[in-house]
């Protein structure tokens, strides 16, 4: 019996008590069916969790990557000064030579002189607002989103000097194709002795493109940088200088040099400072939603202590009789502690696989999941982007599982404990 004392920690013996007692039928005090129920609710909430986690981060790297592909990665505006006449302006003058500084700070890989403006467009019966673009046809094949290897677009863009190119969604409200041509009416438009007029002038429709944001493919149009510039009555100037840089992500490393060189005079905007509400919004999100889903995977481990009290009220004789003959109390303690964690890890085992699945295979399940509700599931103008997305990322699968394997064998002590102190005298009195 001394020999027995002295046996090493999680003995084979331990291991094969704590399986038959996991597989016990229902007539031995239905331990199976809890086991069972413990069992599934560890996977549903692991699957829950990790699910949740990689739409999050799906969606986070979606709107990001739209951003960056579709629009500048940092601006430059001039501060508002008094032209001549007395009217105040942001124009700049000397667009090319500013963007040829900007060009020279190491990191940046392009800058454009840009003209932006907004007015109605109208094919047809059809009417709507956009907001256009003036730029130049090779400033227009770096923007990736638009005219890059990725983008889905229709139409010739060696063509953009003859016409305009509009997102998918413009063309989806007007009704327009590639070759037709449509009316753009801004109301700053001609001046005369009496005034401004409106300017109304129809462009031929040469490319179509999808940015992948509904926000950009519902608004946005490009024009020639010189048609531009006479449409809007800005001959000779730029409203600003679009810079893209080789590393968006690291933004702010850039803004003093680019300050420096664009001057005095001149303003910097990132697409951090554009989109920064919105993130730090998704950064609130993703740690509410990491607390909850916590709080769901704490529930269903909860259900290991309550078949675990079942499993040791059940086996009180056993207990006393593995006490008898000379089981220890760290022995029993691992028996039952094993039982708890082979359901915690199975649990999560199956969960994590199912998670994974539901993350690689999003988008057919996503389809499913829209025919089967008749279509509308998804509303891009609600959410942005036209797809639910999903990056399945080791450091959320770790969390993951971290979380479920630890609160799992947190909460498998307390029931293991008391079948270890079960005085074996108290077990056996009636038996």
């Amino acid at each position: 019996m001394a020999e027995q004392t002295r046996t090493t920690p999680f003995a084979p013996y331990e291991w094969m008590i704590a399986w038959r007692y996991l597989r016990a039928r229902r007539a031995e005090g239905g331990v199976s069916v809890m086991t069972w129920i413990s069992l599934i609710g560890i996977t549903l909430a692991v699957f829950a969790l990790i699910a949740t986690l990689s739409v999050r981060a799906g969606f986070r790297a979606e709107f990001v990557d739209t951003i960056l592909g579709a629009n500048a990665h940092v601006t430059v505006y001039s501060e508002l000064r008094v032209a001549e006449g007395g009217r105040t302006t942001r124009t700049i003058e000397e667009y090319d030579a500013l963007a040829a500084r900007l060009a020279e700070v190491e990191g940046v890989t392009r800058t454009a002189p840009l003209i932006r403006g907004q007015v109605m467009a109208n094919l047809r019966s059809r009417n709507a607002g956009v907001e256009v673009f003036g730029i130049r046809l090779d400033d227009l094949r770096g923007i990736p989103r638009v005219a890059g290897a990725e983008a889905q677009a229709e139409g010739d863009l060696a063509r953009f000097e003859e016409g305009i190119a509009i997102g998918s969604g413009v063309a989806r409200e007007l009704g327009a194709r590639v070759g037709d041509r449509i009316r753009l009416i801004s109301p700053n438009g001609v001046r005369t002795p009496l005034g401004t007029s409106p300017r109304v002038k129809a462009y031929e429709v040469v490319y179509i493109f999808t940015a992948g944001r509904y926000d950009i493919d519902r608004t946005r149009v490009y024009m020639p940088f010189a048609e531009a510039q006479s449409f809007f009555n800005k001959e000779g100037a730029a409203d600003e200088i679009e810079v893209m840089l080789a590393e968006p992500e690291r933004v702010d490393d850039y803004t003093r040099a680019l300050a420096a060189a664009a001057g005095p005079g001149y303003l910097i905007w990132t697409w951090r400072d554009s989109a920064g509400a919105f993130l730090r919004a998704l950064d609130v999100e993703d740690n509410v939603m990491f607390v909850i889903m916590s709080v769901l995977v704490l529930i269903a481990a909860m259900n290991i202590i309550s078949g675990l009290i079942m499993l040791v009220k059940n086996k009180g004789r056993d207990i006393g009789i593995l006490r008898t003959i000379g089981l220890t109390e760290g022995s029993v303690l691992r028996v039952f502690f094993l039982c708890g964690a082979l359901v915690g890890v199975v649990g999560t085992i199956a969960g994590v696989i199912l998670g994974c699945l539901f993350a690689i295979y999003i988008d057919p399940i996503f389809s499913a999941v829209n025919y089967l509700a008749g279509g509308g599931v998804w509303d891009p103008s609600i959410r942005g982007i036209y797809n639910l997305p999903a990056k399945l990322q080791l450091g959320d699968v770790i969390s993951a599982v971290a979380l479920s394997l630890g609160l799992s064998f947190i909460v498998t002590i307390f029931p293991a404990r008391r079948a270890a102190r079960m005085n074996p005298v108290e077990a056996l009195r009636y038996e």
